[in-house]
């Protein structure tokens, strides 16, 4: 089967994807974009997976303030390396959890760090990784986090964050 330029360009813009991989996603879903994001979601799960116990050694801390001036938010983001945590992809990262925390103001970073006494509905909403990202609800942060991690190469992390709203 041929696949279009056209169509490994979207899936590129799409994924952020290389292209050849995105190439070898529509060969082998015939065509069809959507089962192509699939396996390239499914793709950068698995790499993610096997680079988890990879030491974070660098990063950076990004600010984000919102509202005009009422709520801040300073989240650290940690790599492998210093030439990662200066590339495009990490920074926009970066800058997009930064985002996610001031709209949706969890309360920690991973579901079992949630404090004790929430109920697990509940607590969804409280974990960061596991809230609906904002700018596409139809992926968890935990989803764009493996999407980039796919795309540098490297294993990251969100390691802290803290959260302040005036008079809250």
């Amino acid at each position: 089967m041929q696949v279009t330029v056209e169509k490994i360009k979207e899936l590129r813009q799409r994924t952020g994807v290389g292209i050849m991989d995105c190439r070898k996603a529509l060969l082998d879903c015939e065509g069809d974009l959507d089962i192509a994001m699939a396996r390239l979601r499914g793709r950068g799960f698995s790499i993610a997976q096997k680079k988890k116990g990879r030491t974070l050694r660098s990063g950076l801390v990004e600010s984000y303030v919102h509202g005009g001036g009422r709520i801040g938010v300073l989240v650290e983001v940690n790599c492998e390396t210093d030439f990662v945590a200066r590339t495009p992809d990490f920074r926009e990262l970066a800058h997009d959890l930064a985002m996610q925390i001031a709209a949706c103001a969890p309360e920690a970073i991973s579901p079992d760090e949630v404090p004790a006494g929430k109920d697990s509905a509940a607590s969804d909403g409280a974990c960061l990784l596991l809230q609906p990202f904002i700018k596409d609800p139809q992926k968890t942060v935990q989803d764009v986090i493996f999407e980039v991690i796919a795309r540098v190469g490297e294993n990251i992390r969100v390691n802290r964050f803290a959260r302040f709203e005036l008079g809250g």
